[in-house]
Parts: C-alpha cells; structure tokens; sequence
C-alpha cells in the first residue's frame, strides 16, 4: 500500500533496498497543484529483473506518465520499489503491467500509462504498454521519447 505525505519515512533517510516487490511501500505526497491538469514522468532507464525461467538478467528502459490527482508518487520510496525487483522473477509483461498497476493504486491519479521497452532476449526485444483512466482533457502529453530497438542498423 501507501502512506500520505505525513508519514513519509524514506525521504532524507538511509534505506535498503526492499527484498521484493511485494515488501516495498509506495509512498506518496499530496498534490501542490489539485486545481491544474499536468502529467508527470518517470524514467528508469536501467530497470533490472531476472528472468523467470533461466535467473538471467533483464534489462528495460520504463517511462512511467501520469496525470496525478489528490496524490503525488514520492520518488525515492518508487526508486526502492523499482530496485526490489533485482532479485525477482518475472515475465517482462508481468513486470511492466504489474509496476502500472501497483503505481495506479497508490496514487489513484486521473491517468497513468507504462511503457515498458526491453532489451532483446532470445534476440527478440519485448515492448509492453499498459495504460489506465483517462488524460485530461487538454494536457499536452509528449511523446515517451524511446526509439524501437534497432540493434546495430
């Protein structure tokens, strides 16, 4: 789950990485701006996971936007989330999908998409989207800005 922005208790602190996704706590702060649509991103170009069948590493490119609400997504405590996943095994669909989801119920914004763009595995790269609400009418909502993989081309 969350806690609002009165208990925040990673910010300016020493914390561990969470052992699993599952263990790690979103944290979220309210919203400066409630009375302005805006989007807001966040990029992890080096998130890491293994894969479920082999323990090999994964790697992908995310880019998290999202229209907040009442809450904001308190950034630290999302980097500690997204570092828990080091260890864990999972699809690149499940591990995409299951980050928007986990966000979208934390902050309950108006609108979040997900997009996933991984490295090939196989040989193959694996792009997964995931998107819930709705944008605002009128937000200006830039390109996510990740060019589909060409290899060596």
């Amino acid at each position: 789950m969350s806690k609002n922005d009165d208990q925040l208790s990673k910010l300016g602190k020493p914390v561990g990485i969470p052992a699993s996704p599952e263990a790690a706590e979103l944290e979220r702060a309210k919203n400066p701006h409630r009375d302005t649509h805006y989007v807001a991103r966040f990029t992890a170009p080096e998130f890491t996971s293994l894969c479920p069948i082999t323990g090999q590493p994964d790697f992908a490119h995310l880019v998290i936007d999202y229209a907040p609400d009442a809450w904001i997504l308190e950034s630290k405590s999302f980097k500690l989330y997204l570092s828990s996943f080091r260890n864990e095994g999972a699809f690149h669909e499940d591990c995409t999908v299951a980050i928007g989801k986990r966000v979208a119920e934390a902050i309950e914004p108006h609108w979040l998409r997900i997009g996933g763009y991984w490295f090939p595995r196989g040989g193959m790269p694996i792009d997964v989207f995931w998107q819930w609400g709705e944008l605002p009418q009128g937000v200006w909502l830039p390109d996510q800005g990740v060019s589909p993989y060409r290899g060596r081309g």
